[in-house]
């Protein structure tokens, strides 16, 4: 398959960073921790909102914060910064802290070179930069040269680099590009050879990659929305066009769409020697329908594989005459099979490898004759290379626990490339000599910080339901078991995702102020494959949610901390797992932060994407998933208590999960609490959910978010050292 360069892979450069535990001061600041005073602002209610759910009136006092372009709304949202930036300007250690975070970012950081037309390309950050600049070389040896620098798409770094793709010659590249963070892209391509922009443009394209075929490309849109309603309203009818080099988009050929299934969307992909085309379908965040055609075959029709939406099916390649996918098809864990498009279905599908029953086929490339996977092992990578019989050959060492990111090598080339990551390492490029299946570094980072200070070690604790459950805990190796540490407890819970180990600016700089850094790899992800992820769906969500408590009271419990010096923190799906334990358990926590959440179980359908959601949640029209959602939707749990302090972070450009859940959570707590702990929302502008944010954007919030806990949990900041 043709290497698609994404959105995440810059996501993921973001997070390579590294500090520096030993760098000390003479200077010592004694702290006086008052109690910042907080006015929050007047927040209307509108008492005769609400919906009725099978017999059950349910109000929504706050719906008329949903309507993010009203005046009203607006000035709300303006309040509410001036009231957050004047509280965290009020903390003394806020600019420190933002100093260090940005000499952590500042190093040279670089993704694995990926070869086109011949060329080998890779992305590369200098350290402050706000966008990862493309680079192009001849050789591995060679001088480097710009080829695309995302940084002077906009004055201040907000319009984004998405997905790219080459075409097979290697003279063009088509490309897109977001602004302000939205999941809305635009595609343009540029001539390599002269080094011109073409006069092509692709409008209203989102959930998309860009696949090229002979003299144009496959890609996916939606119709244009109403005015006002780009960044909240339904997306709908998403269908496959293609692109002929030199034409108008009014001009481009319909490949596939279901018009008697609105909700269903479609993406298309072509293997790396362009004759197959392969269309897959979904409706939601797992499973999809597969449809194949070979382009050599003329006005061929389009193969059916799967009509269904019960499976995963991703074509990795194809090795001849076949098909090479990754499925769950029968295979929880996952398995590689070959499908014959001219006999597509099931009974004539050949096995090539078999389910691991232990550990989780995470992704596979042909590199060099042979088939690299990925697999999980208790949550953290390790890499295997088969033979195109399927036979194994060896299985990679690896550094240490860690992750490997996306693996880059063509199907005859010698020489692969992957990343690696750690709690403790920086973003590590690695070459794989597909003959010896040696590695070594390829590229490295310079940084100032010494990983032998600490230690990562995994534990497993008993959940609610007594199902153990794995646990990463990262931390000086020397720590003391008084539960006084500041300790950041990290999770998701969702959508098959896992969550494995990366190196983070923000966490490196509390671990070097003694703190603690833990992940939970709680049910609803995938890091034990299907099963584990079904187990923390629809009406079976709780258990998410007690995996995570169970988390706290584990370190509460050992003495890494106390509840006083525990901070959750999450995003998306993850703001829904911070929101619900915040209000089903505030005793159990210092303080939180629920990012970019899902707040309002029981409405978020009806906002651009979030119907897809619903094999996850449920849904609130369906009388039974409706009881199971309301008993945890945060928004709908908030009660009079003494909440923790709390900054829920969203921003105006987010069309992924609308902020108005953040609003209308905040506005909730923000009524309702009983304590004296702040309840803060940081709403960030010119932002999205997180894709493209720009590096200052990233340091900023991640210096008010580390600010706000340490100062909340009354800890002393000593230029990068913590004393309580």
């Amino acid at each position: 398959m043709k290497l698609k360069v994404t959105i995440s892979v810059l996501l993921v450069m973001a997070m390579f960073a590294a500090c520096n535990a030993d760098k000390k001061s003479s200077g010592t600041q004694t702290m006086d921790f008052k109690q910042i005073p907080v006015t929050y602002p007047l927040t209307r209610q509108d008492t005769t909102v609400s919906n009725d759910y099978f017999g059950s009136t349910i109000s929504d006092p706050y719906r008329w914060l949903e309507d993010d372009q009203s005046a009203e709304t607006k000035d709300w949202v303006t309040k509410q910064n001036i009231v957050t930036n004047g509280y965290l300007s009020q903390i003394p250690y806020r600019e420190q802290v933002k100093k260090r975070l940005e000499d952590i970012f500042n190093y040279e950081r670089y993704t694995a070179p990926f070869k086109e037309g011949g060329k080998y390309y890779f992305f590369k950050n200098d350290g402050l930069q706000n966008q990862s600049v493309l680079y192009v070389q001849e050789t591995l040896n060679s001088q480097a040269e710009i080829v695309l620098d995302p940084n002077k798409f906009s004055a201040d770094g907000t319009t984004s680099l998405g997905e790219l793709d080459f075409s097979k010659d290697g003279r063009y590249l088509a490309y897109s590009t977001s602004v302000g963070g939205s999941d809305w892209r635009t595609i343009v391509v540029k001539d390599l050879q002269t080094g011109t922009m073409l006069a092509d443009q692709i409008d209203w394209v989102k959930f998309s990659g860009i696949s090229w075929q002979g003299n144009g490309f496959f890609y996916t849109r939606f119709p244009e929305p109403k005015k006002g309603d780009e960044l909240k309203g339904a997306n709908k009818l998403g269908a496959v066009y293609y692109h002929a080099l030199g034409t108008p988009q009014s001009a481009d050929k319909l490949v596939y769409h279901d018009k008697a299934h609105p909700d269903r969307s479609f993406g298309a992909g072509t293997t790396d020697d362009e004759r197959f085309l392969y269309v897959t379908g979904w409706e939601s965040t797992s499973g999809n329908a597969l449809f194949v055609k070979d382009l050599t075959q003329g006005n061929a029709q389009f193969a059916v594989v799967s009509e269904t939406f019960e499976k995963d099916y991703n074509v990795v390649d194809n090795i001849g005459e076949k098909l090479l996918v990754l499925t769950n098809d029968n295979a929880p864990n996952q398995r590689l099979i070959l499908i014959d498009p001219t006999k597509p279905t099931a009974a004539d599908w050949q096995t090539l490898i078999a389910e691991d029953p232990n550990d989780v086929l995470q992704g596979a490339a042909i590199c060099g004759g042979k088939i690299v996977c990925t697999y999980l092992h208790n949550a953290s990578s390790s890499l295997r290379v088969f033979n195109l019989d399927g036979s194994l050959i060896k299985e990679v060492t690896l550094p240490e626990i860690g992750s490997v990111g996306g693996i880059s090598g063509k199907p005859n080339d010698p020489l692969a490339f992957f990343s690696f990551t750690s709690f403790l390492r920086p973003g590590t490029v690695y070459s794989l000599d597909m003959n010896s299946l040696a590695i070594q570094v390829f590229k490295a980072p310079k940084i100032d910080f010494n990983p032998d200070l600490y230690m990562t070690e995994q534990v497993w604790y008993e959940s609610k339901d007594g199902l153990k459950v794995p646990m990463f805990i990262t931390r000086k190796k020397m720590v003391a078991f008084d539960g006084q540490n500041p300790t950041l407890l990290y999770g998701y819970g969702g959508f098959n995702i896992s969550v494995t180990p990366t190196f983070s600016p923000s966490k490196a700089a509390l671990l070097e102020n003694n703190g603690i850094y833990a992940v939970a790899n709680i049910r609803g992800g995938g890091e034990f494959g299907e099963k584990w992820h079904k187990a923390g769906t629809k009406c079976q969500k709780q258990n998410v949610f007690d995996d995570f408590i169970a988390a706290a009271e584990f370190l509460i419990q050992k003495k890494y901390t106390s509840p006083a010096r525990l901070a959750i923190q999450g995003g998306s799906n993850g703001g829904l797992l911070v929101g619900a334990c915040m209000t089903q358990r505030p005793d159990l926590f210092g303080v939180c932060f629920p990012q970019v959440g899902v707040l309002d179980m029981l409405r978020y359908h009806q906002f651009t994407i979030g119907y897809a959601w619903a094999t996850d949640y449920g849904r609130s029209d369906n009388p039974e998933e409706f009881k199971c959602l309301v008993k945890y939707s945060p928004l709908h749990n908030v009660k009079k208590t003494a909440y923790p302090a709390t900054m829920v972070t969203t921003a105006d450009h987010d069309d992924r999960v609308v902020p108005a859940h953040s609003f209308k959570f905040a506005a909730a707590v923000q009524e309702h609490q009983q304590g004296s702990n702040p309840v803060l929302i940081r709403i960030e502008t010119s932002a999205g959910h997180g894709a493209g944010k720009p590096t200052a954007k990233i340091i900023e919030e991640a210096a008010d978010m580390l600010s706000f806990m340490l100062y909340n949990m009354k800890m002393q900041v000593i230029y990068g050292d913590v004393k309580g």
